[in-house]
């Protein structure tokens, strides 16, 4: 899916999306582990990350202290170096992140991570689509939706296998 048209499809059916994700976080549905675990296979199947990036153009990571510790060591560098270099301190979300958008570590030409081997648990785990228990990280895919075609189809595929029975 092209970013151009993911964005034009968010903005067309942003409350419908919205929504289904909401009434999942709350919703009664046995068997939706698996569900979700069937429609990301799928999602995986027709979704190229390379052919967007968008998650490192315009998201930014959480990187914990293990995070900073092994990029430091693979950049030579000591972790305080690392931290002057690239991060941030996000006071909100006490927590630390890039200091730039694109991520300084993407190559734009090949949309691969320059530090891919050692990248933050954060990116490796990107999109969540599974991240279990399931319900208990749908605020993800709200975030995610709107910039990550694969978040996108995976939220589709769930609308389609999933039928919401609220509490």
């Amino acid at each position: 899916m092209q970013l151009k048209q993911l964005e034009k499809k968010y903005k067309q059916n942003k409350k419908v999306f919205l929504e289904f994700i909401d009434d999942l976080e709350s919703a009664s549905h046995k068997g939706i582990n698996e569900e979700a675990k069937a429609a990301e296979k799928e999602v995986w199947e027709e979704t190229d990350c390379l052919s967007c990036a968008n998650c490192c153009k315009k998201m930014t990571p959480t990187l914990t202290l293990k995070d900073q510790k092994r990029i430091a060591a693979h950049l030579n560098i000591t972790p305080k170096a690392f931290i002057e270099k690239y991060l941030v301190f996000d006071e909100e979300d006490k927590d630390w992140r890039m200091q730039k958008q694109p991520c300084v570590f993407l190559d734009e030409i090949t949309n691969k991570c320059n530090i891919y081997a050692v990248r933050p648990a954060d990116c490796s785990g990107f999109p969540h689509l599974t991240k279990m228990p399931l319900k208990s990280y749908m605020y993800i895919h709200k975030q995610n939706i709107k910039y990550c075609p694969a978040t996108f189809v995976f939220v589709e595929k769930m609308m389609a296998r999933i039928e919401i029975t609220t509490l």
